[in-house]
């Protein structure tokens, strides 16, 4: 519902649907994946406040709240708008364009005229959709472990990437997402290898740059899945069993990827 750095919104078609009737989003940000499948039962937890706190102004706020925002208008100061501090931190994600901290400046992506009038008629329209969701403010590790889908969405592995002044320990979280009970879904880039990564699409990245989406998952059809729901299909070859499978998982990681693969629940 805002624009923020690392969302999913051009490749969230691409990965398998929730087997579950409830999802959880360790690393919440903007929670394009929840908001695809809204109707579940969701559960955001997020490290950084700020984003809480616009998930939160969301869930209270009016269609008319939305509607009567400002105009802005490219190198306008939000924080002279005169709003409420929610207001003004959901509009700061609004006009920075794919931004992980607030922007006070507008941007030409948040000039109301560049087509952010679209985006307010889109959340006002949005909002019944996140009005039974559990958001909290809280570190990944203190979730309960719960039988869910689980999409799990951190800061990439970019030469030890700082989460929040928090440094990510990668090798304890992917023995964190091998531990989840149920469906679990795992994105980053194919540079990372905390985890046995899977290719799905090039992205066009920060700066102009490509880079290629990846998904890790306990559910070894979910690869399948993301397969065929790609525009051009790619084989799949079978990934190394690790030491996180079930030894149903294991013994299924050595076939091939053609090969007729049931549910592993």
């Amino acid at each position: 519902m805002f624009s923020y750095y690392g969302s999913k919104s051009k490749v969230v078609y691409l990965y398998p649907s929730p087997k579950f009737g409830k999802i959880i989003e360790p690393f919440a940000g903007s929670a394009r994946y929840s908001l695809k499948y809204f109707d579940r039962d969701v559960l955001l937890v997020d490290k950084y406040q700020v984003v809480v706190d616009v998930w939160h102004y969301l869930q209270q706020a009016s269609e008319a709240d939305i509607l009567k925002l400002p105009k802005m208008r490219k190198g306008d100061d939000i924080r002279k708008y005169g709003l409420s501090e929610a207001e003004t931190l959901f509009l700061a994600f609004v006009s920075g364009g794919g931004v992980n901290t607030p922007k006070w400046t507008v941007s030409k992506f948040g000039e109301y005229e560049h087509g952010n009038q679209n985006v307010y008629k889109r959340v006002a329209k949005d909002l019944h959709k996140i009005l039974h969701w559990k958001i909290i403010c809280a570190d990944y590790q203190t979730i309960e472990n719960q039988e869910a889908t689980w999409f799990i969405d951190p800061p990439y592995f970019v030469g030890g990437y700082k989460y929040y002044h928090s440094q990510i320990d990668y090798s304890f979280l992917a023995n964190w997402c091998k531990a989840r009970s149920g469906q679990v879904i795992v994105c980053e880039n194919t540079s990372a290898d905390w985890l046995p990564f899977y290719p799905m699409q090039e992205i066009q990245g920060v700066k102009n740059t490509n880079t290629t989406e990846a998904i890790w998952s306990n559910y070894r059809h979910d690869f399948q899945a993301v397969q065929s729901s790609m525009f051009e299909p790619r084989h799949l070859t079978p990934r190394e069993p690790d030491k996180g499978d079930s030894p149903d998982l294991q013994a299924l990681s050595t076939l091939g990827a053609g090969s007729a693969l049931g549910d592993l629940s």
